[in-house]
């Protein structure tokens, strides 16, 4: 049944049936409410005009006796039987006219109230009971009332005997019984009953009920209802003679049955109304439910199956309502799922600009192969290829005339696989064997390929390459590094050999070799830089680099000493690490500038201290080409000066000319703003660049170094010495000063003398040293005292 309930035919059906069924319920309650309430009222109506029946009748009663007794009262024969007091003659008179009237008692009182006559015979016993009677009638003309003698209740008149003044009293008494009741039945409508006495010794007198009832208990429940013989009945109590020392009540009762019935049988008709109409609704709302839930129930078995990407036709729903809307809907929806996932797994595995598998689809088909030449023991070569020097092309030809040489590519390399049919499997067995991973970087995947095999396909496919492009007129030369990796000797999965041609690519461009088979050890050096870079992270954040300082020797005197700093790696566990191999990879990974930030922390601060202890020394430092694309630094710089108390004047920022080059928009702007700091700045290596004169007026430097290549081979080769004489002259016309570094002899630097220079820097003077070792040439060096071995002015300064 559960389970049932869950179709929705069913469930439409019996909220259906349940919304039916709660109407006519709440219908039937209704009317039983209203029923019986408009049944109470009706009764109430039913029993107030009763009872102003009854007393109408009861007064059209006492008027007709009044007026039978004064007939009697005015016949002149019983006149003159009163007066002559004449008794028997009386009393056949009193029984005359009691029969004809059908009184029960017939009664003649003097004015003391003795009986004087009575028919039948002993009625005289009443006369006592007269009393009130006599009262009333002697103030109002006639009385009338109902007393209680014995277990009767009579009604009574008293009219007087005139002549022409009251000489007795007649009286005239009718019993009540049931004859009585059952005649104010028929004309009021109602049930009667008379009841003599109150409370618990009441008495019925006379009643229309089918059925003996307790008269106590009458008066107590007319008022709110009663059972009589197993039927409800509403009663109304009337007192029929308040003045009457033994009371005599009349109780009128409807039976609520009856005042019911028609309600009653409204109440029956409306329950078949309700069982039939709700087993019409339930058939209908089954029908109806069947006719939405049966194309409903198609609908969502297809969405089911679209769900799993299943895209068949939706079931047939001819309908004009919005059952058929919905069905249609569901066919549109399906074709454009069907078609945008097309797309997606299009765009998911395809290459949009060369029409070339991704690298998703070339890994997913490197796997299968694997898998299945691993069962087989067969061969495999993977090839990565990057397009040399592809970002001149896009930087000098645009990067849409780039877009058309890869895809000029990708048709090559799909081209190379139709061709090589000398090889036992080419690339035209398999349809992903050729892709782009991405960038200019493409793959090749050869099934059956040893080492030999690999090295003949990767140099066809740079041979093809290499035969110049005509892209919209424009002839380019394209060269292309090929990595080689196989299967299973590089790799057992598709990751593997990935990497190991890619490393083998890398290696190949390197060394200008075109291509390179993957050898394990380059994975190792590779690995061994990832674990540098972790480790040279950590000795910054672990403060295990130190800052050597090497002297600079200044031919003409000055107050100050000047120095360069130069970055150390003292390593727990290698030991000294050069900057050599320290230096260029975090430039190429970007960690140099958190180098940079702590050389220029620690540098400043140390500059600070010795300016403290009266110690004037000049400190240099190196900053990279990364560092000059920072918008940042100047200020990071300007906060180091502030928080250790340091001028800039005493600082030099070294960079070398190629550093411009990358970016000179931003870099002669970072330039300017460390030079607004009020710092000096330097160039470095200068002469191993390509643009320096280009831009060596609109740097604001202050220093020129002549890199080392020139100074070591001054005194030995013409054309060097011929380089430092010009570099000096233009110096000094630009206004610059000149250090010449790598001095290694005294002939060196004597001749650096002799040609201008102003500062010579190299181990000649003094190696590098730590700030204690500093300390101490400053304190003991010939140098530094003035007697140094080369002859030359002695100075502490620069």
């Amino acid at each position: 049944m559960r389970f049932g309930f869950r179709r929705l035919q069913w469930r439409i059906a019996a909220w259906t049936a349940m919304i039916l069924l709660s109407v006519q319920i709440g219908g039937l309650f209704l009317f039983e409410h209203v029923g019986r309430s408009s049944a109470l009222q009706e009764v109430k109506v039913q029993l107030d005009t009763g009872d102003r029946v009854l007393d109408r009748l009861l007064e059209q009663r006492s008027a007709q006796l009044a007026q039978a007794a004064r007939v009697l009262a005015a016949d002149f024969g019983f006149r003159e039987a009163v007066l002559t007091g004449d008794a028997d003659t009386a009393a056949s008179a009193l029984g005359n006219h009691g029969s004809r009237i059908g009184a029960s008692l017939m009664l003649l009182t003097g004015l003391d109230g003795r009986a004087l006559a009575a028919h039948p015979a002993g009625g005289d016993a009443f006369a006592q009971r007269l009393a009130r009677f006599i009262a009333d009638a002697q103030a109002r003309g006639a009385a009338t009332g109902f007393q209680v003698v014995g277990d009767s209740v009579f009604q009574l008149v008293v009219v007087p005997v005139m002549a022409p003044v009251p000489v007795a009293w007649v009286a005239i008494g009718f019993v009540v019984d049931e004859a009585l009741v059952h005649d104010l039945k028929r004309v009021i409508g109602l049930d009667v009953s008379l009841v003599r006495g109150r409370e618990l010794e009441a008495a019925l007198v006379a009643s229309t009920l089918p059925t003996d009832v307790d008269a106590a208990q009458l008066l107590a429940d007319a008022g709110r209802g009663m059972l009589v013989g197993g039927f409800e009945y509403a009663g109304l109590v009337r007192d029929l003679d308040p003045l009457a020392s033994e009371r005599v009540f009349a109780v009128l009762q409807v039976s609520l049955e009856r005042a019911l019935e028609p309600w009653e049988r409204l109440y029956r008709e409306w329950s078949g109304l309700t069982v039939a109409a709700t087993v019409a609704m339930l058939l209908a709302s089954m029908w109806m439910g069947r006719t939405i839930a049966s194309p409903v129930t198609r609908l969502a078995e297809f969405a089911r199956r679209v769900r799993v990407g299943e895209y068949a036709a939706p079931p047939m729903v001819r309908r004009e309502d919005e059952i058929g809307r919905l069905a249609t809907a569901f066919a549109l929806m399906t074709e454009a799922i069907a078609s945008r996932e097309a797309r997606i797994s299009e765009l998911a595995y395809r290459d949009v600009l060369t029409g070339l598998p991704n690298r998703v689809q070339f890994v997913e088909s490197l796997d299968r192969f694997v898998r299945s030449f691993g069962e087989r023991g067969e061969r495999l070569a993977v090839l990565t290829l990057d397009i040399d020097r592809f970002k001149l092309i896009n930087d000098s030809l645009g990067h849409d005339l780039g877009d058309q040489v890869l895809q000029e590519v990708g048709r090559r390399l799909q081209h190379a696989g139709m061709r090589r049919r000398d090889l036992a499997q080419g690339l035209q067995d398999e349809a992903n064997a050729c892709a782009r991973l991405g960038g200019d970087e493409f793959a090749v995947l050869v099934p059956g390929a040893d080492a030999v095999a690999a090295r003949v396909v990767a140099e066809r496919i740079a041979a093809l390459l290499e035969a110049p492009m005509n892209v919209q007129g424009q002839l380019v030369d394209v060269r292309a590094s090929i990595g080689i990796a196989l299967y299973p000797d590089h790799g057992n999965d598709a990751g593997e050999l990935m990497r190991g041609a890619d490393v083998a690519m890398y290696k190949a461009k390197q060394a200008h070799a075109g291509h390179a088979i993957y050898d394990p050890a380059h994975h190792g050096r590779n690995a061994a830089r990832l674990s540098l870079l972790t480790e040279l992270r950590q000795a910054v954040e672990g403060d295990e680099l130190v800052l050597y300082y090497q002297p600079k020797h200044a031919f003409r005197s000055s107050a100050m000493l000047s120095v360069e700093a130069l970055v150390r790696w003292v390593h727990p566990k290698r030991g000294f690490v050069p900057p050599m191999e320290f230096i260029p990879f975090a430039e190429q990974t970007g960690y140099i500038r958190a180098i940079t930030l702590w050389v220029l922390e620690r540098a400043v601060r140390q500059c600070a201290e010795w300016r403290r202890a009266g110690r004037a020394v000049h400190v240099g430092l190196n900053l990279s080409a990364r560092d000059l694309l920072h918008p940042e630094l100047p200020d990071q710089f300007r906060a180091m000066l502030e928080h250790h108390g340091c001028e800039a004047r005493w600082i030099t920022l070294e960079i070398t000319e190629s550093a411009v080059l990358d970016d000179p928009r931003k870099a002669l702007a970072t330039l300017e703003r460390l030079h607004a700091t009020g710092c000096q700045l330097s160039i470095d290596d200068y002469g191993t660049g390509y643009s320096s004169l280009s831009y060596l007026r609109q740097m604001p430097v202050q220093e020129l170094k002549i890199d080392r290549s020139f100074v070591m081979n001054l005194t030995t080769r013409p054309g060097d010495e011929l380089i430092v004489r010009s570099t000096i002259e233009l110096a000094h016309s630009l206004g610059l000063v000149v250090t010449a570094e790598g001095v290694e002899t005294e002939e060196i630097l004597v001749r650096l003398g002799e040609l201008g220079c102003d500062l010579a820097q190299g181990y000649f003077v003094s190696r590098p040293v730590d700030a204690a070792g500093l300390e101490a040439w400053m304190d003991h060096s010939p140098w530094a005292r003035g007697d140094h071995p080369s002859g030359t002015e002695p100075t502490n300064c620069a």
